[in-house]
């Protein structure tokens, strides 16, 4: 079986002393591609000499995470504009990017600006968007809907909403990202994974946070891809290999770079 990590920050200092050890354990585990989030440019260069070293499984992202918006936030993406015209660089989404209203609103006008400014983005680099939100759900959903395009498309990162809200993003061209938390046992992702159907998910860790129930107060990592896949069948009832194959052909469908 094949699994895709769609969303991972293998470049994160936890992942300094064993990164190798890690890729490793993932492949074995038939986790074949690493879809790494961009953060700011405090971590573009450590992600980009990854994929660098790993390119056959590692492909990046480019964008300003919602929560590095501050104060400088034009020039951040400036810099993500740079980028992304770079012919000598490959880039198979613009993410992680949304609104996060969890720790401070302080930037909440700045946010929605610089998420505005990515949706362009990335209509005019042709690239899925690779939505993060907390606490905005319905904040992220009104802006897509206001810039309305057929052109959009992309996934919500380590969704988190109601089912309502799902078919909303889906409605708009968007799958939904499921990891570690459709394990918890009182998250309430379960009853959205049983509604949704596999078509519209893709399978990621956010590593290294939010493991998967046996492995939670302990690291993330890739290699825990198929424990996600495993709850994801036992939910909808299908077999582990539908949930690998049809979740592996979405992020191909959705990311194109993938073999």
């Amino acid at each position: 079986m094949i699994f895709t990590d769609s969303h991972t920050h293998l470049y994160a200092n936890e992942f300094t002393n064993d990164l190798a050890e890690v890729i490793a354990r993932a492949e074995q585990h038939g986790v074949t591609n690493l879809m790494l989030p961009a953060i700011d440019s405090e971590y573009h260069e450590r992600m980009l000499a990854l994929v660098r070293g790993y390119p056959r499984m590692c492909h990046a992202m480019m964008g300003l995470h919602p929560t590095s918006v501050k104060e400088n936030y034009l020039a951040e993406l400036e810099l993500v504009r740079n980028y992304l015209d770079n012919p000598a660089l490959k880039f198979c989404a613009i993410g992680e990017v949304g609104i996060d209203l969890y720790w401070d609103k302080t930037f909440e006008c700045e946010q929605k600006a610089a998420f505005a400014v990515q949706l362009e983005l990335a209509l005019i680099h042709n690239l899925p968007m690779v939505i993060h939100t907390r606490n905005a759900m319905d904040i992220a959903l009104d802006i897509l809907e206001q810039h309305s395009n057929p052109g959009l498309r992309g996934v919500f990162h380590c969704f988190n909403g109601t089912c309502d809200q799902a078919r909303r993003a889906i409605a708009l061209g968007f799958m939904l990202g499921i990891g570690g938390v459709a394990t918890y046992k009182n998250s309430g992702l379960q009853q959205v994974v049983y509604e949704v159907a596999t078509e519209h998910l893709l399978l990621e860790t956010d590593a290294p946070w939010l493991p998967p129930v046996p492995f939670r107060g302990k690291r993330n990592e890739p290699a825990y891809i198929p424990v996600i896949a495993q709850k994801i069948a036992d939910i909808k009832g299908v077999s582990l290999e539908v949930v690998a194959s049809v979740t592996t052909a979405n992020a191909k469908r959705l990311f194109l770079t993938l073999t």
